[in-house]
């Protein structure tokens, strides 16, 4: 009966059974705290206790956790930049600057004084102490993230104060380690500051570059999310050997990626997931197995020290944050999110106190002794449990209140985009428009249409209709959205998609550029001139030459009297979502008038893209645009159906412009909604008007009264 005898002890080295208690635990901690309404960070981190060398000792924390804990802070850093708002980061930069001051100087000055008056404690060993109440670790990103309030105002103040305390934090760590090993000298800051400049440079001027090269030419999903991990792990490793530590190095690989990877793009909703899933669990685990609660009962003073430690570590995170309200004028939901993010202790924290405890200050005493050691694990236990709780309760209040929803977000009409899907080589490319279209709240609303013609109904293209259906909905399920497929039996292609759209209720239309067959074939095809006549809807005819995300110009050219159209304001917030997403410039081109009302309702709807407005009063001059489009330009060319207000006989002409000094250019042609179908805003009903002549000087005065207002 040998078979039955199973060696087991503890710790449990086998790999296989450590990763298994690992997954265990990261899959179950989130069901049972649930139940008790407590965030799942705290889940990890208890676990990791319990599980350690401190608690029952039935994991060690080998090198596995050391690997994947690393990953694991550089994933939350590197999220937290990529995440951010960009414009919004430069518009808040200056709060986020003096919060960096705030939440430096206030734990440096209250570290220094318990540190000297109440512990006793030498003005270096104080110094060294304030520093590590002054950095702090975004534990409960991952929360602001779940509730997808990565983007707001207080968020991106917070990101911005911690790379700002966290580098002054290490640069203290880093004289004090020198000061003690002697390699501080007339030359140590001149060389430390080249380093950091220089790695600086490379990571700003060539990380982007290098990732718009890469995802240009190979589009595979695995080789993008390879490669983006090793540029953050590249970025962190450069800065470590400037003399930083390397989560610095990820965050700003985050911010200069930013703009790369869109919020709704499957590479974004993959390295979400694998960090959110593995790694960043691992790190929470592996903070909780440092903890050594039964220190506090032993003798010594670590009781003492980690209940001073952690009441002025939390003290001075609220007064930062305090402060920071109190000079913006902030609502106090937004404190309470900022310092619920900055209250958190743990990566240059633990750098900070691990060197400390080794340096010695004389033979056989460190620096740190062993009493700030375990009151500093428990200082990153309690300051971890306050934050997440914290952070929880802010962003519940947040996303339930209605303070924070602007009333451009509140939508009239529900939205849903109709992609029309035959060939697969196009799939990509207009689900990519479709989704950078849509509206970020909302998981639904797209719907794919395979349209099969009754005289051409064979078994090889049903085959071929359902793989592109197939093809299209594995495109939006790897952002999480959800896509309705239908496939339809007409008589002709233009006439299914005319009956999708009022079955479904569509909103607009999204197909790609038809390729010319034969010489007498017309430039957009029979196929979108049919259904611009048979529908009133917007349609969107899309060639897209590069993948969306590479893209660093959206130049728009708009016709005169287009603010007249019912459709003028939806085509706005379209390309103005593009651009957030893709966080490029838009650059309208418009007659004056029209540039006026462009500008205007752009400025105050949506504030956060970055636009530039031209004026641009005569069509004809439509090829100068030559001079302003490039190949990595998106060039959106707003026309119009013949019979509508801004149609002009120029744009018989358009076809011709385009295929001669823009073909290798990528192209969106809009038609806006026209007043046959109900629209949201400008619709004949809310106008009181039912001909186009009164419905054109109704929409002029209510522009005007709308422009004076705003």
């Amino acid at each position: 009966m040998d078979w039955l005898n199973l060696d087991f002890q503890l710790p449990i080295t086998n790999p296989t059974w450590v990763f298994f208690l690992v997954l265990t635990i990261i899959l179950f901690a989130p069901i049972l705290l649930n139940r008790l309404r407590i965030p799942h960070i705290i889940g990890m981190i208890l676990a990791g206790v319990v599980i350690g060398d401190h608690g029952f000792n039935v994991l060690e924390r080998d090198s596995s956790f050391e690997l994947f804990g690393k990953v694991g802070l550089y994933y939350i850093m590197f999220l937290a930049g990529l995440e951010m708002d960009m414009e919004d980061f430069k518009k808040n930069r200056l709060k986020g600057l003096v919060f960096g001051i705030y939440t430096f100087i206030i734990p440096m000055a209250l570290g220094i004084w318990s540190g000297m008056t109440i512990l006793g404690y030498n003005i270096t060993t104080a110094i060294l102490l304030a520093s590590m109440y002054a950095s702090h670790t975004l534990i409960a990103y991952p929360i602001v993230s779940r509730y997808g309030l990565g983007r707001l105002r207080s968020v991106s103040i917070t990101i911005a104060g911690t790379a700002i305390t966290v580098t002054l934090a290490l640069i203290i760590l880093a004289v004090i380690a020198g000061g003690y090993s002697g390699t501080i000298d007339g030359f140590f800051w001149m060389w430390l500051t080249l380093k950091v400049i220089a790695v600086v440079f490379l990571i700003i001027y060539f990380f982007p570059r290098i990732g718009r090269w890469f995802f240009r030419k190979y589009e595979d999903n695995i080789m993008q999310f390879i490669f983006v991990l090793a540029m953050v792990f590249l970025g962190g490793g450069m800065l470590e050997l400037a003399g930083l530590e390397g989560i610095l190095g990820a965050f700003m690989v985050g911010l200069v990626l930013n703009r790369l990877i869109p919020h709704v793009s499957p590479l974004m909703n993959r390295l979400e997931f694998v960090g959110n899933a593995l790694f960043i669990p691992y790190f929470l685990i592996g903070v909780g197995m440092i903890i050594n609660v039964r220190s506090l009962f032993a003798q010594g003073e670590a009781l003492k020290v980690a209940v001073v430690m952690t009441i002025v570590a939390t003290l001075s995170k609220w007064l930062a944050a305090w402060f920071t309200q109190k000079t913006f004028r902030m609502h106090k939901h937004e404190r309470a999110m900022i310092f619920g993010l900055s209250n958190a202790q743990a990566a240059a924290t633990l750098a900070a106190v691990l060197i400390g405890n080794k340096i010695e200050i004389s033979p056989g005493v460190p620096l740190l002794n062993d009493d700030v050691l375990n009151g500093t694990v428990v200082m990153i236990l309690f300051t971890c449990i306050i934050s997440s709780v914290v952070t929880e309760r802010a962003s519940r209040q947040i996303t339930l209140g209605d303070d924070f929803i602007l009333p451009d977000e509140k939508t009239k009409e529900e939205e849903k985009i109709l992609i029309p899907v035959s060939n697969p080589e196009t799939i990509e490319g207009l689900m990519g428009m479709a989704l950078l279209m849509k509206d970020p709240k909302r998981n639904d609303g797209l719907v794919a249409l395979n349209v099969i013609n009754d005289n051409n109904a064979s078994e090889s293209v049903l085959a071929r209709g359902r793989k592109s259906l197939e093809r299209t909905a594995m495109v939006a399920a790897a952002v999480d959205v959800k896509v309705a497929t239908a496939t339809r039996f007409d008589q002709s292609t233009v006439s299914g998609i005319i009956h999708a759209v009022k079955e479904y209720n569509a909103t607009e239309v999204v197909i790609g550029l038809h390729r010319k067959a034969t010489i007498v074939d017309s430039f957009f095809g029979a196929l979108a001139e049919n259904l611009l006549k048979g529908m009133h809807r917007q349609v969107m005819i899309v060639k897209c030459l590069m993948p969306a995300n590479t893209l660093r110009r959206i130049i728009v050219a708009v016709p005169v009297k287009a603010e007249y159209e019912a459709g003028f304001l939806k085509w706005i917030d379209r390309l103005c979502r593009m651009g957030g997403q893709l966080g490029c410039r838009i650059h309208f081109f418009a007659h004056p008038e029209t540039l006026r009302y462009l500008e205007s309702y752009v400025r105050k709807k949506h504030k956060n893209v970055r636009t530039e407005f031209t004026a641009f009063p005569n069509w004809e001059d439509l090829l100068l645009l030559t001079g302003q489009v490039n190949y990595d330009h998106l060039l959106v060319i707003v026309s119009a159906r013949r019979g509508s207000i801004s149609y002009s006989p120029l744009f018989e002409k358009l076809p011709m412009q385009i295929s001669k000094y823009f073909n290798n250019n990528s192209l969106l042609v809009l038609y806006p909604d026209q007043y046959g179908d109900p629209q949201d805003t400008l619709s004949f009903s809310d106008l009181g008007h039912h001909n186009e002549s009164q419905h054109y000087e109704a929409v002029g005065r209510w522009f005007y009264k709308w422009f004076k207002k705003s």
